[in-house]
């Protein structure tokens, strides 16, 4: 018989849902069986044993059986009613700080209980806070859970007993009408191991493990159970990435022929030649773009390793071919950065440029509009103001997005949609090339996952003459220490960052604010010309700042991780950055690529504060083990995970609910193989597959 589909099936014609329910599980995504059977358990408790008192241990969750010695109020802090419950093994504590007269009167001495809480250290040794307990006797003692208790993401007015039942009643039409395995049996034996399970099977254990099933292994999410979800789970996502590939793909682009002439002019003004893997994905670039096929192409490359030169011989590419070029930044300053480099670079050409952020505001907003729309402005630069309603551009080839992971993906989506005008349906529509960059180095596990819509490419070699930053990890207990140093590299020419966590002091943070730092510093350094930049000063100021920097009228700059990206004094050689255990690695990274940007020896100083976490020591240490961006990226998704990594906008739009791109990146290469090709040679299941893990929140593929 052919497996019913469950997705079919509302959620209202279970036993005991109402329409009031309805709507609370419709909060929750819950629409359906097949979406009730894809709502996994966030934990597991263990309710199947009696755990002898004697045998507890803090933080456990057990169940307790004993009868009740002592029963009184106590007066402390706080009123609580303590019951000292004892078994044939030992005593422990119940206490309840919430009870009523009925209560105390029931939980009375000589009363049996069978109990179920969290064991915590307290006052009088171990003890249970407000456990569930039942009333026992030797003819109602009530038989213990047959299986694991899981427990779900519920939300306000649904218990965790009611989504237990409605579970439960999705298992019993599982088992009764089966589910459609939407992996051929082929695919199954090239993941292997991870989908050695029947997807019932593994549902089945997932939802309502057996005695036994070690909880260790469920917590972690490394039981084959768990795994063949997990596999599942990121084809799917891979599939619905692969999805909005294949749409962006069916679109026609514009053939962008090289212009030799054009890029001649730009490569005779540049003071180095470019590097052999800039060549390369220089040619990578010019591949994709004189094709009819948008190209979808991410760029990495180190810090200071020249992805702007790239990104500009794109442009000029488009350019020559009569299109515009657009470039999205994340932040003012490093959007003000790159319009000053294009500037550099296309105005001997005659090359107009418009500049839109959100600070450009009345006449001055209206006059770049008018050139974007009229295509006058041939090159635009600016923050995520580019994608807003009211820009249209005249003819728009190639879309530039730098630092992508600081977007979601709807966002890089809705610039390269300004392409289309106002409707992209007309049939004579052409979709602009889309180029992305990124200075954060992506382990290769994540871009599989997070950017499998694009085809990748990395420039993994420095420019010849920088010289590796070298990078010392200090106590800031050292701090008058590292002003001297301040003092000896600014009196030799040099010129310094020195970079705080904060803008305005915090007692529960204790870490030290930029404006008071930056008085600090004057004080002890009062021959110094010293400059403050923060999120809150106002944009012309803070560009008057860099640029009094960039010149050499400031010697030190105090700053907040505002100038993270986007700031290029070659002068600036030694960089402090306090708190640096609070900050990620990645960020550590972006910062210290401010300096070493010249031919001179440059120093990173990392300043932090006692005590230490064994996380933000590992993180110091890697920091003063290496200058490789990727094996910091590497190091930065062991430690903090993807999340972080990527962005929470990023992974925001993954959703992953039982797959961990850190915990299962060794299926990522079977997943890639499997998704391309379920979509080559099962394209009837795809939808399926995709509407099962992603439902309704399915955002790539419709984006």
């Amino acid at each position: 018989m052919p497996a019913l589909s469950l997705d079919k099936i509302a959620t209202n014609q279970l036993r005991g849902v109402g329409p009031q329910l309805a709507k609370r599980l419709q909060k929750l995504g819950l629409r359906n069986l097949q979406d009730l059977l894809f709502h996994l358990p966030l934990r597991y408790v263990d309710r199947t044993q009696i755990t002898p008192i004697s045998s507890l241990q803090p933080l456990t969750e057990v169940v307790l059986e004993g009868q009740i010695k002592t029963s009184e109020v106590v007066f402390g802090r706080r009123r609580s009613l303590l019951c000292k419950l004892q078994d044939n093994s030992g005593t422990a504590v119940l206490r309840f700080f919430h009870f009523s007269r009925a209560q105390q009167e029931r939980l009375k001495p000589g009363v049996r209980l069978r109990c179920f809480g969290e064991v915590r250290r307290g006052r009088f040794g171990l003890e249970l806070y407000h456990p569930e307990y039942q009333h026992i006797d030797g003819n109602n003692a009530a038989s213990l859970e047959k299986t694991l208790t899981p427990i779900y993401p519920t939300t306000e007015g649904i218990t965790q007993v009611r989504i237990r039942d409605l579970c439960t009643q999705a298992l019993e039409h599982l088992n009764r009408h089966g589910i459609s395995e939407l992996l051929p049996e082929q695919l199954k034996q090239q993941i292997g191991g991870a989908l050695s399970y029947s997807l019932i099977d593994a549902l089945q254990l997932i939802h309502s493990p057996p005695p036994g099933t070690e909880l260790h292994r469920l917590a972690r999410g490394e039981h084959p159970a768990q795994q063949r979800l997990a596999a599942e789970e990121l084809i799917a996502h891979n599939l619905s990435l692969l999805k909005l590939r294949q749409k962006v793909q069916r679109q026609q682009a514009p053939i962008l022929v090289e212009n030799k002439a054009a890029l001649n002019s730009l490569l005779e003004q540049l003071p180095f030649e470019l590097t052999a893997a800039q060549q390369r994905v220089a040619a990578d670039i010019q591949a994709d773009i004189s094709k009819n096929i948008p190209m979808l192409r991410l760029i990495q490359g180190d810090v200071g390793s020249g992805k702007t030169v790239i990104a500009a011989m794109a442009a000029l590419q488009a350019i020559a071919n009569g299109k515009q070029a657009a470039l999205m930044a994340p932040t003012e300053i490093l959007a003000e950065q790159h319009r000053m480099n294009f500037e550099q670079w296309f105005q001997p050409m005659d090359i107009r440029i418009a500049w839109l952020t959100g600070k450009v505001k009345g006449k001055a907003r209206e006059m770049q509009l008018e050139t974007i729309a009229n295509g006058s402005a041939q090159m635009v630069i600016g923050t995520h103001a580019l994608f807003q309603e009211s820009v249209q551009f005249k003819d728009l080839g190639l879309s530039i997005i730098d630092e992508q992971h600081r977007f979601g993906v709807h966002q890089r989506l809705a610039l390269r949609n300004k392409g289309f005008g106002c409707d992209d349906s007309q049939k004579d529509a052409t979709a602009p090339h889309q180029l992305i960059m990124t200075a954060t180095p992506i382990p290769r596990t994540l871009a599989m996952s997070a950017y499998a819509d694009l085809d990748c490419s990395v420039i993994d070699q420095l420019p010849p003459g920088r010289t590796p930053v070298k990078t010392a990890v200090l106590s800031n207990l050292r701090r008058n220490d590292i002003i001297q140093r301040v003092r000896a590299s600014c009196a030799d020419g040099r010129q310094a960052y020195w970079v705080c966590t904060l803008i305005e002091e915090s007692d529960v943070l204790e870490a030290q604010a930029a404006e008071v730092t930056a008085n600090e510093l004057q004080l002890m350094l009062p021959e110094l010309s010293i400059g403050l930049v923060h999120g809150r000063i106002k944009p012309r100021e803070k560009l008057a700042v860099m640029d009094a920097f960039k010149s050499a009228e400031i010697n030190l700059l105090v700053a907040t991780t505002v100038i993270e990206v986007g700031v290029d004094v070659p002068n600036a050689s030694l960089m402090i950055i306090e708190n640096a255990e609070r900050l990620g690695l990645s960020q550590l990274h972006q910062l210290r690529g401010r300096v070493g940007r010249g031919a001179i020896q440059s120093h990173c100083v990392l300043l932090y504060s006692h005590p230490i976490s064994a996380n933000g020591s590992a993180r110091l240490k890697i920091m003063r083990e290496t200058t490789d961006g990727f094996a910091i990226a590497e190091k930065d998704l062991e430690l903090r995970g993807p999340g972080e990594l990527l962005g929470t906008r990023q992974t925001g739009d993954m959703q992953l609910q039982i797959a961990d791109l850190q915990r299962d990146a060794q299926l990522l290469p079977q997943i890639k193989q499997a998704a391309e090709s379920l979509l080559n040679h099962h394209p009837n299941n795809v939808s399926a597959l995709i509407d099962r893990w992603l439902g309704s929140s399915e955002q790539y593929a419709q984006a």
